[in-house]
């Protein structure tokens, strides 16, 4: 079992979490593009309540392309989005792997939103690419 300690880049955020992951990936949709400020978002998606965040935290809900809501959790003081959650994974939080304490353990496999993806990355070894959301099954 994974344990995953992290959190914002100012520390008023932090998060708990001792599971194995459901999947890893990098999203390279155009909302994650923003929320990051770069070319990817590179998630450690976990059961919902095995996470514990402390700390103050703000969330920005939109639209995604199933027409359901998607949801990041930032924090307030420096922005750092921590965590991530969509209606349509209902149950799932996803970690930003960029706010783990240690992701030494951690390899990628999946990328989701190829077809947004920024012309120059170029990424090995992926063991699957989507162009969008895969479905269910």
């Amino acid at each position: 079992m994974a344990k995953m300690e992290g959190g914002c880049a100012c520390g008023k955020v932090r998060f708990h979490a001792e599971a194995e992951p459901i999947f890893s990936g990098l999203c390279h949709c155009k909302a994650c593009q923003k929320i990051t400020g770069t070319a990817f978002s590179v998630v450690v998606a976990i059961p919902t309540p095995v996470l514990t965040v402390t700390g103050e935290t703000k969330t920005y809900s939109s639209t995604g392309d199933s027409g359901q809501g998607v949801h990041s959790t930032f924090c307030p003081n420096c922005g750092s989005p921590v965590v991530d959650t969509a209606d349509v994974m209902q149950g799932v939080t996803m970690i930003r792997a960029g706010t783990l304490d240690d992701s030494s353990w951690l390899t990628p496999a999946m990328e989701i939103y190829t077809d947004s993806k920024m012309h120059w990355v170029s990424l090995a070894n992926m063991a699957q690419s989507f162009p969008k959301m895969p479905g269910p099954g």
